[in-house]
């Protein structure tokens, strides 16, 4: 009870539970940009507010595109509104779960990148292709990360269609059942106020199904993704100085002695020759497989100790 909001961060990252993380780079980035705009508003600076956001919005013109291609992963980090974000990491929370328990944290990771990509595509297809948004293409811009979340609830429905969820008023509901009113929702009202959010919506649903097609096929989607957040990671991680030293050919006969026995008696590995870092790694590569409620209750320990370092 006594760690800070930041220690509680720092555990969430280190003990690479992917599912709080996004959840807390989604909400962070909301209340940061938030706050953000608030100081520019009183200072008479709401224009330059809406630049920001703008260009971490996901256009539907190409040719904006082209000038901010981050976009296509951006905006699924960016959410206007506190219902809009409450709702999506609501759902991303439910639903996600399944998808760790399941198989694991990466294959939830690869279902939201994927998902949000594939709604970015669709939503820019759809403005540029039919005639109904043809007026609308040079305006209009996409944010939220529906299509992220819904390629999660359409992969854990693929995958466990008859998983029951209980619903409040409702009672349990099979996922196939969930998802199907989802896609059907977003369907109806692509051509609403909110036509691009919706078209999202099925472009990442598409995303979510094909995904875990593939992975029962044996085609893992989410290992791409994982590599890339891989090498994005350890450019920030301090590289390990190598220290490099000589050592002469030229030993006497006593030396030799010391040496060959030195050597027996390092021949069986001991318990204090693993680091403890090498330790800590091999505890986040089992969460990253199995999930964190798959430690034992030491590995917990060893883990919080090291968030406190």
């Amino acid at each position: 009870m006594n760690n800070s909001i930041l220690d509680d961060f720092k555990i969430a990252f280190r003990t690479g539970n992917i599912l709080n993380q996004l959840i807390i780079i989604n909400v962070v980035v909301f209340a940061v940009l938030g706050i953000v705009g608030v100081f520019l508003t009183f200072a008479g600076q709401g224009e330059f507010y809406d630049t920001i956001t703008e260009y971490l919005s996901l256009p539907a013109d190409p040719a904006q595109f082209i000038k901010q291609p981050w976009s296509i992963i951006t905006y699924f980090f960016l959410h206007k509104g506190f219902f809009h974000i409450l709702w999506n990491m609501l759902f991303m929370y439910w639903f996600g779960r399944i998808i760790s328990e399941y198989l694991g944290q990466n294959k939830l990771l690869g279902l939201y990148v994927w998902g949000g990509i594939g709604g970015g595509v669709l939503y820019m297809l759809a403005y540029n292709l039919l005639p109904y948004f043809a007026g609308a293409v040079s305006h209009s811009v996409l944010l939220g990360a529906s299509g992220g979340v819904i390629a999660i609830v359409v992969g854990a429905a693929t995958f466990q269609p008859n998983y029951a969820v209980h619903l409040i008023f409702l009672g349990p509901v099979k996922l196939k059942y969930i998802a199907g009113f989802y896609v059907i929702s977003s369907f109806l009202q692509s051509t609403g106020t909110n036509a691009g959010g919706e078209i999202a919506h099925l472009g990442g649903a598409l995303m979510g199904y094909l995904a875990m097609s593939q992975l029962q096929r044996g085609n893992d989607w989410s290992k791409p993704v994982v590599q890339f957040v891989t090498w994005v990671k350890s450019l920030f991680k301090p590289q390990p100085k190598i220290k490099v030293s000589y050592r002469s050919e030229r030993k006497s006969s006593s030396q030799k002695k010391a040496t060959s026995s030195s050597r027996k008696a390092k021949s069986a590995p001991s318990a204090s020759s693993v680091t403890p870092q090498e330790e800590i790694d091999a505890i986040l590569d089992k969460i990253s497989e199995r999930g964190y409620d798959a430690l034992t209750k030491e590995e917990k320990q060893k883990l919080f100790n090291a968030s406190k370092d």
